[in-house]
């Protein structure tokens, strides 16, 4: 079955709705020039009420190394997700977690030389020259499939997923997690909760 991740959790309120629709993992995004960035302490207030079988996953964009275990060790993070230009080289450092890397689609890039990165996971978002993710802007679902097609690996979809279009951007690519964030919003950094039970609903029921 799909596996859901709500990203950009800023308050207690979102986060217990995501897990009472049924999510399977929260992200948190620990980059101060995104409007859903939430301070270490605070997210680590929010992770200590969460139930165990959430997978908790903190979103970073070319942080230093120091920053991402000491963020890693305080909020007990499960997996690490690094969404700007991080290289091979650095993702092999974190040995004991589980990192996923994300990448922006854009005309051009190779999808498969992404697969260079000795990672668990990687997650495929829309390229914006404006912002690392959370945008809103939609993903070139066909690009990713063509690309990716006979790879078995680990993928997180992401990039203007909502409740409209989950299903058929899980026909498309197949992965085994949706990732949504903004288009489940009411303004930067605020859930809508009946948008993000209608989006784990569809992709639920589209896993079956």
């Amino acid at each position: 079955m799909v596996k859901v991740k709500i990203c950009g959790i800023t308050n207690l309120p979102d986060a217990q709705a995501a897990v009472g629709a049924g999510c399977d993992a929260l992200g948190f995004v620990f980059y101060k020039k995104s409007p859903r960035y939430i301070e270490p302490r605070r997210a680590a207030e929010i992770i200590r009420g969460l139930p165990k079988q959430v997978v908790k996953i903190g979103v970073f964009v070319n942080a230093s190394e120091r920053f991402i275990r000491k963020t890693a060790r305080l909020c007990r993070l499960d997996m690490l997700q690094f969404h700007g230009e991080e290289s091979p080289a650095f993702c092999r450092r974190f040995r004991g977690f589980k990192v996923i890397k994300g990448f922006r689609v854009k005309d051009g890039i190779d999808i498969r030389g992404c697969l260079r990165y000795r990672v668990f996971a990687y997650l495929f978002d829309a390229f914006s020259s404006r912002a690392y993710g959370g945008t809103g802007r939609t993903l070139r679902w066909s690009f990713v499939a063509r690309d990716l097609a006979g790879v078995k690996t680990t993928i997180f979809l992401s990039g203007g997923l909502d409740e409209r279009n989950v299903a058929r951007a899980i026909r498309c690519i197949r992965p085994a997690w949706v990732d949504a964030s903004s288009c489940l919003e009411k303004a930067p950094g605020e859930k809508d909760h009946a948008r993000i039970r209608g989006f784990v609903r569809k992709a639920k029921r589209r896993a079956r």
